[in-house]
């Protein structure tokens, strides 16, 4: 049975790899495995060593500390809406907001909080 922090570190690989839309194909290729080892990181089925962590982190251009985020002291934190970063329309939704120039995002997110409030 995964450990409850390897799932999560692996979910917090899957779900930077998907803002950043790379394949897990692209990221085995940088970190220089088989894609089929990122597939197990990723689920938690396989443990990530820290050299290879750091190399995962540098190829998805964030900090170590990245994939800890949202752990408590002995367990994974629960989101009080689940796991909203595993719904794939709401990564390609949040993707495409960031793709948007500032102003126009800023725009949009205006009233995204209008229409919101207004539910």
């Amino acid at each position: 049975m995964a450990h409850p922090v390897d799932i999560h570190v692996g979910k917090r690989v899957r779900h930077r790899r998907w803002m950043i839309g790379m394949t897990q194909q692209q990221l085995a290729q940088q970190v220089g495995i088989k894609f089929q080892q990122i597939q197990k990181y990723e689920t938690g089925a396989n443990r990530i060593s820290a050299s290879r962590l750091w190399d995962i982190a540098t190829s998805l251009r964030v900090n170590v500390s990245f994939f800890f985020d949202g752990l408590e002291n002995d367990a994974p934190a629960e989101s009080p809406s689940g796991d909203l970063l595993a719904d794939r329309e709401a990564l390609e939704l949040v993707r495409s907001y960031y793709a948007i120039p500032e102003h126009q995002r800023r725009q949009l997110f205006e009233l995204a909080r209008v229409l919101s409030d207004a539910a």
